[in-house]
């Protein structure tokens, strides 16, 4: 059998099957939790340890070789664990990528660039990365989140997604509202307004169509009522179901499970898209007639994408498929 991902999906545009919940934490006891919540809760739940705006105002270049030591700990058993750095207008956020890189840049999952201000911000903090991990005698390539929070990183948001290393866009819709100086309300900080107001649906249908024409995933927001975890789930069906999204963010644990089932298919979809894989195998790929329809190609990758985010979400698969489709996987 030719396996779907050799049939279906162009390897140059092939989306990366992350996490659907990135869960930030900035003070070391939240960092300690976070870790601890993605070790029993396994790949569903990626962590982005933070020396941004999650973490102490006054902690300096000694929080990164706490965040370095984290990640270098047995607490970090998935290796999902991602950080934060300063934007480009601090004046320590290159000295950040050097000790991040140095000392825990073979676990570390991924580098999120805040406050980019256009493409050349962009290219800016791949050049650190990539030079950092020369320096470190690495090889291997870190992905980068790019922070889509600015009228310029906005504007050059399909360039942003070209520069290599880079594996996602996220957007940041309250320092993007800020950006705006008044001309968007408050209340679109949070829900029904960020999904209504016209620039805020225009900003984020920017970012998921450049981010997806060039195989980067799309993060969305954080949901600011830590209070109600459901609003957060509320949030990332919309996000996903009207914008494309497939990952959000989250900074309360209570709000990692409803991101996270939000993102998955139902079982309905993921026994349907099973069936339909399974006699598509069996024929090579070829159309086949399914429930009176027509299903092909087009059809087939959209299933098997929709499999590989149910299995991604931790969501159980049947025995034959499981068996047929991800048998070099663990359960």
């Amino acid at each position: 059998m030719i396996h779907p991902d050799e049939a279906l999906l162009d390897p140059g545009r092939r989306l990366p099957m992350i996490a659907p919940c990135d869960h930030y934490a900035g003070t070391e006891r939240r960092m300690i939790k976070a870790l601890g919540l993605q070790a029993e809760r396994g790949p569903v739940l990626d962590v982005t340890l933070d020396l941004e705006d999650g973490a102490p105002a006054d902690a300096g270049l000694e929080h990164a070789d706490l965040i370095v030591d984290l990640l270098k700990s047995a607490g970090n058993v998935h290796r999902q664990a991602g950080v934060r750095v300063h934007g480009h207008d601090h004046p320590l956020w290159r000295e950040e990528v050097k000790r991040i890189v140095a000392g825990a840049g073979d676990v570390v999952a991924h580098i999120t660039i805040p406050k980019a201000r256009s493409a050349r911000d962009a290219v800016d903090a791949q050049t650190a990365v990539q030079s950092a991990c020369v320096d470190a005698g690495l090889e291997r390539e870190i992905p980068l989140h790019i922070l889509i929070e600015t009228h310029g990183a906005l504007r050059d948001a399909a360039k942003i997604a070209t520069v290599p290393w880079v594996r996602g866009l996220d957007f940041g819709h309250m320092d993007f509202i800020s950006t705006h100086q008044g001309a968007i309300p408050e209340s679109a900080m949070r829900s029904p307004g960020q999904f209504d107001h016209a620039l805020l649906r225009m900003a984020k249908a920017t970012l998921t169509s450049a981010a997806l024409c060039h195989g980067r995933v799309p993060a969305h927001n954080v949901t600011l009522a830590v209070d109600d975890p459901e609003q957060a789930g509320r949030d990332a069906r919309r996000a996903r179901n009207e914008f494309g999204f497939l990952r959000m963010w989250s900074i309360h644990p209570s709000q990692i499970d409803p991101i996270v089932a939000a993102f998955a298919p139902d079982d309905d979809e993921v026994t349907r898209a099973g069936e339909i894989l399974l006699a598509a195998a069996r024929v090579d790929w070829a159309p086949i007639r399914f429930e009176d329809e027509l299903a092909d190609r087009a059809s087939y990758r959209h299933h098997w994408l929709l499999l590989q985010r149910a299995e991604r979400a931790g969501r159980p698969l049947p025995g034959p498929v499981r068996a047929t489709f991800f048998a070099d996987r663990p359960d």
